[in-house]
């Protein structure tokens, strides 16, 4: 049973929530599983087009306001999600938005959602993704000596304070799950900055783990994910008054393919079957790279009619129509 403290950080109501479990056999079918797959639809949080980034940003956007901040700091690529999420939060609260991102100016659907929101954009003129972490840094100092009150977010939201919101989500599927599963059940999610992965481990553990969860890194190394997640997660912990988790509590497998943002060839595979069997949008960053190792996480228990395996759909609606964009006709 999980223990939440009575200090638990403050959370804004942005998600639609609790987001649906269904259940798609004709996708366990075609990636040849026997048992049951469910999908757990943080595609449809309902908040802007930001999928599962409205959990993290709950408790994030609460701070911001109770530490009377006037705009929100954070950053990453042209495609990223939490970005053109972060500024509609930050509009839902009456604050400004700057987003440090990294490279030069580029186009993709997610940056025009952040700018219809009211983004400001900084551009570092380095693809590598770490100058957005300094970047983030500069912007808000220069932004307080404008005499603004900047919050600073680091990419993603992967703090333990954003990673409370998915410690949420995981007392969340066990209520759901409490009179419809029974037996093994394998929780599998995309991993990229790891605040998702570490939630879902410290509201596992809090919950006495009656599950497991595995994350399909798309971003780093596994093992540079792990350890990056079980911080988070302790992290997260700590905040929520509940159990630490060990490092035997984190389990990724690598599903980087090509490499962090450029699609693979079992994530496509997996997409093109998400879409036509279950009308499933999977985006190529990270859903569909997460589906496309199920088959490798679950290996011979792939037979086992008695497992439940959860795909958690972490949405990216938008980074979906970029790459079909691209397609010919």
């Amino acid at each position: 049973m999980a223990v939440t403290s009575s200090e638990a950080p403050v959370r804004d109501s942005l998600a639609v929530l609790p987001t649906p479990v269904t259940e798609t056999p004709r996708l366990a079918d075609l990636l040849g599983l026997r048992g049951t797959l469910l999908v757990k639809r943080d595609d449809l949080t309902g908040f802007a087009v930001g999928g599962n980034k409205a959990r993290p940003l709950e408790p994030i956007i609460a701070a911001a306001r109770a530490a009377g901040s006037t705009v929100l700091v954070t950053g990453g690529t042209a495609g990223s999600n939490f970005c053109q999420a972060a500024t509609a939060a930050a509009a839902w609260a009456g604050m400004d938005c700057t987003l440090v991102l990294a490279g030069d100016p580029s186009r993709h659907p997610n940056l025009a959602a952040a700018l219809a929101w009211g983004a400001s954009v900084v551009w570092t003129g380095d693809p590598d993704r770490k100058s957005v972490d300094v970047g983030i840094v500069e912007v808000a100092d220069t932004l307080r000596t404008q005499g603004q009150r900047p919050y600073e977010c680091p990419r993603g939201g992967a703090t333990s304070l954003g990673a409370t919101g998915f410690h949420h989500a995981a007392l969340e599927l066990a209520a759901q799950l409490s009179d419809r599963v029974a037996g093994e059940v394998e929780v599998v999610v995309g991993t990229g900055s790891g605040g998702t992965l570490a939630g879902l481990v410290s509201g596992t553990v809090a919950l006495g783990r009656p599950w497991h969860v595995t994350g399909a890194s798309v971003s780093r190394a596994p093992t540079e994910t792990a350890a990056r997640v079980h911080a988070l997660s302790i992290g997260t912990a700590a905040l929520l008054g509940t159990p630490a988790p060990s490092t035997a509590d984190v389990d990724l497998v690598d599903a980087r393919g090509p490499g962090h943002g450029v699609a693979s060839t079992e994530g496509a595979r997996a997409a093109e079957l998400a879409l036509r069997a279950s009308g499933l949008v999977l985006d190529p960053v990270y859903s569909a790279k997460a589906l496309g190792a199920v088959p490798q996480i679950l290996g011979d228990r792939r037979d086992d009619p008695d497992l439940t395996t959860i795909f958690w759909h972490t949405g990216g609606l938008l980074d979906a129509v970029a790459e079909w964009e691209h397609r010919e006709p």
